[in-house]
């Protein structure tokens, strides 16, 4: 005979449903990673190629290229930087491009050379071509293309933003240098250790003669730059402002100055042309906050400093939020 017991019935029941919710609950599909795309078209730089995607990112969303800096690695910087969270929540589709030591002997961008700081040359050819596989395979909208980078990876940010005006609306550069301030390692040393004697006229003429004949806009630019870094010292972030506000024919008298966390002063130039992020106290490195908070981000490494979110303001800078 069958006895019916209450207490063992409901026991049963529970772990039946518990069992049943988690079945449903289970994922339908792998949350979207970090891959590599191992083809993706002409790479005279001879860089390699990750990509991300939020899961479920319909067609016509907006892409950002991410540039890490020296003895960083694409992984690294998708890991720390604070960007695959604001990709998430705000739906856009990312691109690292990584160098290794074989390009440069301590993994930097080369953005001091001409062959790969030339348009349709070297590396800034092989990153183009990557935004190209990523337009045409992922279906990201070609007019929403940024570009971001750290250090030797900010000045190949720069870079990107001259030589291709074209493609990039916004950028930003953080503990960078100003476009073509130099065309040899001996140059380039000179320009990260101190301030390099050029108008803004001057400065700009380097940009516009990196697609000569083109007429379009060229893209607003936000710069990041601690102002105790002496790796790239802080006259490389003037020195970027100088740069675009000729580039984009604003004036350097500021439109309006404010006070944010970190220690950080932002000052903006025309219509939002140009910002620069100055942070007082930080050293070489990318800022990022780390929190819950919606305007934190990132986390703490080897030059991923605890100040201010840039990957926020960035985002809003370039209109993705």
């Amino acid at each position: 005979m069958v006895v019916f017991r209450p207490g063992r019935f409901l026991t049963v029941l529970l772990a039946m449903l518990a069992l049943l919710g988690g079945v449903l609950a289970a994922p339908s599909a792998r949350a979207a990673s970090l891959v590599r795309v191992t083809s993706f078209g002409s790479n005279p730089g001879n860089l390699a190629m990750f990509s991300y995607r939020p899961d479920g990112l319909p067609g016509g969303r907006p892409l950002v290229v991410l540039l890490h800096g020296c003895t960083q690695n694409a992984t690294g910087y998708f890991t720390n930087s604070g960007w695959r969270e604001f990709a998430d929540q705000f739906g856009f589709a990312l691109v690292l491009p990584q160098t290794s030591s074989v390009n440069n002997i301590s993994s930097c961008f080369n953005w001091f050379q001409t062959g790969d700081t030339t348009r349709g040359q070297g590396e800034a050819a092989s990153v183009r071509s990557m935004v190209s596989y990523a337009v045409a395979n992922y279906g990201t909208d070609p007019s929403r293309v940024y570009v971001s980078g750290l250090s030797a990876g900010g000045a190949m940010s720069a870079v990107m933003l001259a030589t291709y005006p074209d493609v990039f609306a916004a950028g930003s550069v953080a503990a960078g240098i100003p476009y073509r301030c130099a065309v040899s390692l001996l140059q380039a040393s000179g320009c990260q250790l101190g301030a390099t004697t050029r108008t803004p006229q001057q400065w700009g003429d380097l940009v516009r003669n990196a697609f000569p004949g083109y007429s379009g806009p060229y893209p607003r630019v936000a710069i990041w730059h601690g102002q105790s870094d002496f790796t790239v010292v802080p006259s490389n972030g003037r020195q970027l402002r100088d740069q675009w506000t000729n580039v984009r024919g604003v004036s350097r008298t500021p439109t309006s100055t404010q006070s944010l966390t970190g220690g950080t002063t932002l000052t903006v130039y025309g219509s939002d042309d140009v910002r620069l992020y100055e942070i007082a106290g930080m050293g070489h490195g990318l800022p990022i906050d780390p929190g819950g908070a919606a305007d934190q981000c990132g986390s703490t490494a080897a030059y991923f400093l605890d100040t201010i979110c840039s990957a926020y303001h960035d985002a809003r800078f370039f209109g993705l939020a």
